[in-house]
Formats: C-alpha cells, sequence, structure tokens
C-alpha cells in the first residue's frame, strides 16, 4: 500500500514586512508549508486545519489545493482566517506576531493513513491542541507520528508550560525535528547532545535538530547513536519556511526508505544511521533549494533529482504485523485545483472532504 500522509495544524497568512518597510501577504503556517512540501515530492497528503469563512480563508484553501494537498472537512470554521505578522530583518530572518485562533474541532483520522505529521503552534494553543493530542494518540494504532515543536514563545505562553507539551508529544512521536533555537528557549543551557538523549528516553526512535548554517545533529533512541551532516546550501535569500522544507523532505526519505507506516515503526526502531542519513540528505537538499529563494518556496522531487538530492533512499529490510487493518482506498475528496490564482467562484468548501 502507497504513502497516505495526514499534517494537522495551523494555516494562515503571512503579511512580511522586509527591511524596506515593503509588505507582501504570502500563505503560510509550519504544518501548512509542509503539507505543501509533501505534495510538491509527489505524496499523498491530507490536511486538517481551521480556516475562517473570509477572503484569506480562500485564498489558503485555494493555494493548498492547488498544490496538491487535500482538505479535510473540518476546515472552515466560524473565526477568522488567522494572520502572522512577520518582519525580515537585514539577514533575511524573520520573527513573527500572530492573531491566531485555533479551535480544531474532534478530529478523526482517515482511514487507511500511514503518517501524522503536527507541529508549531497548533500542538500547544488551546483549545484545538487537544484535539490534535487526541489525534495522534488515536493514529499510533495504525500509523507513525512526527513532532516539530516550531516554538513561538510569543504566543505559547509560559515556556515551563509548553516544555510538558512539547515532551508529552514528543513521548507520543517516532520522529521528532527541532531547530537548535527551539532547544535554547526550552532547555537553556544544555547541550544538543544531552537534548537527543533526553528526548531519545521519552520515545522517538528518531530525533534530529537543525543548526542552521551549521547543518544538522540527529540521534537514534534505540542505539544511541548520533551522527552531524553540513549545509548544502550555498546562498541565502532568506529563511522563511527552512524548517518546513526540511522537515517535509526528511519525512519523504523516511517513507521512500520504508521507515513510516505501521510496518515501518519496527524497522525504523531498529534502523542505522546508514539507513536514516539518505533521508537527512533529502531534507537538507529541501531546505538548500528554500533559502535560496524569496518566501517559504517548496521544491519538487524533480528539482531535487536535478540537485542530487532526490534518489531514493534504500528501503530498508525487515518487516512487523500491523495490528489494525487499513483501508486501502483514500477518503473521497475534491481534485485538487490546478490554476495560479482563485477563480471569482472558487469555493473554500468545495475543495472539502464530502
Amino acid at each position: 500500500m502507497s504513502a497516505h500522509l495526514l499534517v494537522i495544524g495551523e494555516a494562515l497568512i503571512d503579511r512580511v514586512r522586509d527591511a524596506d518597510g515593503d509588505v507582501v501577504e504570502h500563505v503560510g503556517g509550519s504544518p501548512a508549508n509542509v503539507a505543501v512540501g509533501l505534495a510538491r515530492l509527489d505524496h499523498r497528503v491530507d490536511f486538517a486545519t481551521r480556516l475562517g469563512p473570509d477572503v484569506r480563508g480562500t485564498r489558503i484553501a485555494h493555494h493548498l489545493t492547488r498544490h496538491g494537498v487535500w482538505l479535510l472537512s473540518t476546515t472552515v470554521g466560524e473565526q477568522p482566517t488567522s494572520v502572522a505578522q512577520a518582519h525580515l530583518d537585514a539577514t533575511g530572518a524573520a520573527e513573527y506576531t500572530f492573531d491566531l485562533h485555533w479551535d480544531l474541532p474532534q478530529l478523526e483520522v482517515p482511514a487507511g493513513t500511514t503518517h501524522v505529521h503536527t507541529g508549531s503552534i497548533a500542538a500547544v494553543l488551546e483549545p484545538g491542541a487537544r484535539s490534535v493530542a487526541a489525534a495522534l494518540r488515536d493514529a499510533r494504532e495504525h500509523a507513525t507520528v512526527s513532532y516539530d515543536p516550531n516554538i513561538r514563545p510569543d504566543i505559547m505562553g509560559d515556556l515551563d508550560v509548553v516544555r510538558g507539551h512539547v515532551e508529552e508529544l514528543v513521548g507520543l512521536s517516532d520522529v521528532v525535528k527541532a531547530s537548535e533555537d527551539d532547544l535554547l528557549l526550552l532547555y537553556p543551557g544544555s547541550a544538543v547532545s544531552d537534548v537527543l538523549r533526553r528526548w531519545g528516553i521519552l520515545g522517538p526512535a528518531l530525533v534530529v535538530v537543525t543548526r542552521g548554517p551549521d547543518g544538522v545533529e540527529f540521534g537514534l533512541s534505540t542505539t544511541g547513536e548520533a551522527a552531524s551532516a553540513p549545509t548544502l546550501a550555498e546562498g541565502v535569500v532568506d529563511t522563511v519556511g527552512a524548517g518546513d522544507s526540511f522537515m517535509a523532505g526528511l519525512l519523504s526519505g523516511l517513507v521512500s526508505a520504508g521507515l513510516t507506516g505501521c510496518k515501518g515503526r519496527k524497522r525504523l526502531a531498529d534502523a542505522t544511521l546508514a539507513d536514516v542519513r539518505p533521508a537527512i540528505d533529502r531534507a537538507l537538499g529541501c531546505a538548500a533549494a528554500t533559502v535560496a529563494r524569496a518566501g517559504a518556496y517548496a521544491p519538487s522531487l524533480d528539482e531535487l533529482r536535478s540537485r542530487g538530492n532526490g534518489r531514493s533512499p534504500r528501503h530498508v529490510a525487515g518487516s512487523t504485523t500491523c495490528q489494525f487493518a487499513l483501508s486501502a482506498s483514500p477518503p473521497q475528496q475534491a481534485q485538487p485545483g490546478a490554476v495560479d490564482a482563485p477563480p471569482s467562484d472558487f469555493d473554500a468548501k468545495s475543495a472539502l472532504t464530502a
């Protein structure tokens, strides 16, 4: 059965003010960027989010479906579409403030889902965070789970409380990706290697920490092995969406290696550094392509192949028996569109699962 991924989390409008003071609006939100990144890498991706019944919500829905993402029926709510105000400094780094509404209702993970990803604000901001955690618990019966904390202290609140939420979600995950900045906020003064071990004890088989221009560190909890890899970026226009692009590439590589899904969980737990390194390389290639352009650009699989980062990782041998049978058919959903801008009669609800 082919991979069927579900991403849960916020989609919003980024109002980006550059160093010259010019403002441009883009579709954003870390989980939304991951969903688009996975779809651009030729994966089947469902997305559970919350949009307002407004022009911005319609724009986001069109953007997602145009890139091949399938929206679940819980997508359109009553609150306005969320907005993030982003300011780019002279180096291209972004700082954010948010006007966010996150009231995701109880979520039923679609039958046949083999991997679920979540992260960022949606995973810790109530009232929707309860639905996210419940969905992850349900999904673990038949799917692997990944998580990216993507800490935003201005909106997430007390970091001592946030740390508890983060560690709960780390414990529900098979794969965790975080940035070095996340770790500095959550565990000030702790070495990356110490956090790799701490999180590995909580449950995930693979923990990856991105370090910007210094590349990545990653560790396997079963063996205790750890390694690093250098960045592949040759030039940086800005860093918007780089971590999300890395996350999409990492998951894509793990899917290709057979390290996701019910049968892949045991293989991932038994994996070696050599087994996961191709997925790390694909992730680094995605991030390099993203920072080479302005905005949260998501590279295609063909582009990665042209860069030498799109080769299929070696499929890891081994098997295990799934506890629950999975549906071989995806849920009935509207076909994603293929136009570049929302037509005048585009309706966000027309892109949702029936």
